[in-house]
């Protein structure tokens, strides 16, 4: 990236639209009702936190709940106040949520990674300064009056002093601010902060509704293909986008033909694979064959213990499932090297080893304990 070129959104998914800029939010009416139920009532938190999955719809859900607080009339409590609200929708010509599309809206705060000391890159954490940004608008916007909100994308990326800072913040609240939290692994954040919000937790997609987020982002997905990428997604959207984008189903559907060798790995299609990981400008391509082993050997280790077979992912994978993890003990073998393989390619990628050799040698180890298994 040149020094001129302007960062990139970090909230944002490359190629998809931002999540203030999505029309429809699909598979999470549960949590929109929820929401509405605590506003109608009178007793709405003024922290909320959005958890689940990367990818399922958490920001898109925070800045809908924004939108509709901000552009909510005020109840006076007179005998001519407005119905209660059936839903969350804004007219998308609203002043309020034209402000907020453009990130104009003077009673919105938005806090997110900045960049770096230098200005070069993002920053890899959310700083304190950040937080104290946050707590100074609130300061100065006070005088206006009004509902006010704030989107926090995400708190997982608070280093410990932007923690503890969103800490004080959480225990005396601006009066009139009501503050989304969008955090990815809510078990690593500390539980004072988790404690002192109310959650919303989003589960993935089903199938149906994750084909029609995906072609509201740009997507494209086959009718045929909706299972197998809502399975390999795990119900995510940015997951399923990264997949189509990167041809993650026909990578997959090679993984398994591979796979299909063991005990005895067929050499040329493995290095063919390696060559794809290793080749110039295909780091994507390497993160995500790493993801697809290590989603393939839990997927072997869960039909060993189970018995059961998942929806195919690729072409007779169920058969393959069945031959590779016959029995629990089979089961803990997978289990156990997927816990420890791609994190040691990672590793080795972070310390510029070859990704191609890097490739193999992952593949290598599951033949070797693929074979190990046929002996038993």
């Amino acid at each position: 990236m040149a020094a001129t070129d302007p960062l990139p959104d970090p909230d944002r998914l490359e190629g998809a639209p931002h999540p203030r800029e999505t029309a429809t939010l699909f598979g999470h009416a549960g949590a929109e009702a929820e929401f509405l139920q605590a506003f109608n009532s009178g007793r709405l938190h003024h922290a909320w936190m959005l958890t689940g999955p990367k990818g399922v719809g958490k920001a898109t859900l925070a800045w809908r709940l924004a939108r509709f607080l901000l552009a909510a009339p005020e109840d006076d409590g007179g005998m001519f106040a407005a119905p209660p609200p059936t839903t969350l929708d804004v007219d998308p010509a609203n002043p309020i949520a034209r402000r907020l599309l453009q990130l104009a809206e003077p009673r919105h705060f938005l806090l997110r990674r900045g960049p770096n000391d230098k200005e070069t890159a993002l920053s890899q954490v959310i700083s304190v300064d950040e937080v104290r940004k946050m707590k100074s608008f609130f300061a100065l916007s006070a005088a206006d009056g009004g509902r006010r909100t704030a989107i926090i994308d995400a708190v997982d990326e608070m280093n410990p002093a932007a923690a503890n800072a969103l800490l004080k913040l959480l225990e005396e609240p601006p009066p009139n601010v009501t503050l989304f939290l969008i955090a990815h692994q809510p078990a690593r954040l500390l539980p004072t902060i988790r404690s002192r919000c109310r959650e919303l937790r989003l589960t993935p997609l089903p199938p149906q509704d994750l084909a029609d987020a995906l072609t509201q982002a740009g997507g494209d997905i086959a009718p045929e293909d909706r299972t197998a990428l809502a399975e390999l997604s795990g119900g995510s959207v940015g997951e399923a986008f990264r997949l189509t984008n990167l041809d993650g189903l026909k990578l997959y559907t090679a993984l398994t033909r591979l796979f299909s060798t063991l005990p005895r790995l067929d050499r040329p299609q493995a290095l063919a694979l390696a060559d794809l990981a290793g080749a110039r400008g295909a780091a994507e391509t390497f993160d995500l064959l790493v993801t697809l082993i290590d989603l393939f050997l839990a997927r072997l280790a869960r039909f060993g213990v189970t018995g059961t077979t998942p929806p195919e992912a690729a072409p007779n994978e169920a058969q393959l499932l069945a031959r590779l993890a016959p029995y629990p003990e089979a089961a803990r073998a997978w289990a156990e090297l997927a816990q420890t393989l791609s994190a040691r390619a990672r590793r080795g990628k972070a310390v510029n080893l070859d990704p191609a050799a890097l490739l193999m040698d992952m593949l290598l180890k599951v033949d070797e304990t693929a074979g190990s298994l046929a002996l038993r």
